[in-house]
């Protein structure tokens, strides 16, 4: 395994860190594959839809879940917002609440974005016991990921930058050969 020594017995995993890299890589494969087939299968879905019930009816129920899921994303979220200030105020660790929360924002865009199948993932974030369910299981896999990592702590002292010459060092630390040549 490649380590480099940070100090005081601190190390730095360069395999952790290319990991880390090649998971980066796949998430913007993923992203993008994303942004590319869910317009084309909501597209598809669309005009299926359109086919049978019509184009109108079509598009007023596309905006009709859009203004719904922008209410349930309203109300939900300021549930949540009153929990989390309770649980800030009660000194309670709100991890769970504020997942849940990035959860209503997530079910709240997809439900603005126009088709079915964003549409009912959306609800389906927006419906509590699932959003729970899953913001529990986002906090503990996110726990469970950063319980191996240590901190690195480097000290260090802050120089103000007011005066322009550096400050001198007393005569005992001057080197010789960094004394300016006298002048006759």
């Amino acid at each position: 395994m490649l380590r480099n020594e940070v100090g005081a017995g601190e190390q730095i995993d360069y395999n952790a860190l290319n990991k880390g890299a090649q998971g980066d890589v796949c998430m913007f494969r993923t992203l993008f594959l994303m942004l590319l087939l869910v317009p084309a299968v909501e597209l598809y879905v669309l005009i299926q839809v359109g086919g049978v019930i019509g184009a109108l009816p079509t598009i007023l129920l596309t905006i009709f879940t859009a203004i719904v899921g922008a209410a349930l994303m309203r109300s939900q979220g300021l549930m949540t917002l009153q929990q989390l200030q309770v649980q800030i105020a009660q000194g309670v660790r709100p991890a769970l609440t504020l997942a849940e929360g990035g959860l209503i924002i997530v079910g709240g865009m997809l439900l603005l974005v126009p088709g079915f199948l964003t549409d009912g993932l959306g609800l389906a974030l927006l419906m509590p016991p699932l959003r729970r369910w899953l913001a529990a299981k986002l906090v503990s896999r996110s726990v469970a990921q950063g319980a191996g990592q240590t901190t690195v702590i480097i000290e260090g002292e802050v120089i103000s930058r007011e005066s322009t010459a550096p400050p001198a060092l007393p005569a005992s630390d001057q080197d010789p050969a960094d004394k300016p040549p006298e002048r006759r």
